[in-house]
């Protein structure tokens, strides 16, 4: 693939995984809609998109992951007795929230991990194909 071919599908694919239209994504990318649809059709290309996608939400959680402690803080600060009663439930709401579903994410991603890795080791091991046939994991 040529080298411009690259960046204009580079540009294609970021401007789409931005959630640019089919027509502002190609005007961005200098290639014409009839291109921009033939690459959107492309498993290969959704797959680039995706994989975009991903990162720019990896890196987005990365920022805010940063910025909790202040957070934490910020909410502990608003639960003081000088807050009206209001704030402090809000508050209290907030972090009890919080951290409900922060516990449940730590917990829940190495268990994810644990089972995903079994997957993987287990279709490894198997010589046929799906459950169902000879050799296949009941």
């Amino acid at each position: 693939m040529a080298r411009g071919r690259k960046n204009a599908d580079l540009l294609l694919a970021t401007a789409l995984a931005c959630g640019a239209t089919v027509e502002q994504a190609a005007q961005r990318a200098q290639v014409s809609v009839r291109t921009a649809y033939r690459r959107r059709a492309d498993p290969a290309f959704q797959e680039q998109v995706t994989q975009i996608q991903a990162e720019m939400m990896q890196r987005a959680a990365a920022a805010l992951t940063a910025g909790l402690l202040d957070d934490v803080k910020t909410l502990m600060a608003l639960q003081q007795s000088d807050h009206p009663p209001t704030v402090r439930l809000g508050a209290t709401r907030t972090k009890l929230e919080w951290a409900l579903k922060l516990r449940d994410r730590v917990s829940f991603e190495p268990r994810l991990a644990a089972l995903e890795k079994q997957e993987r080791e287990n279709h490894a091991a198997s010589p046929s194909g799906p459950a169902g046939t000879p050799g296949a994991p009941v």
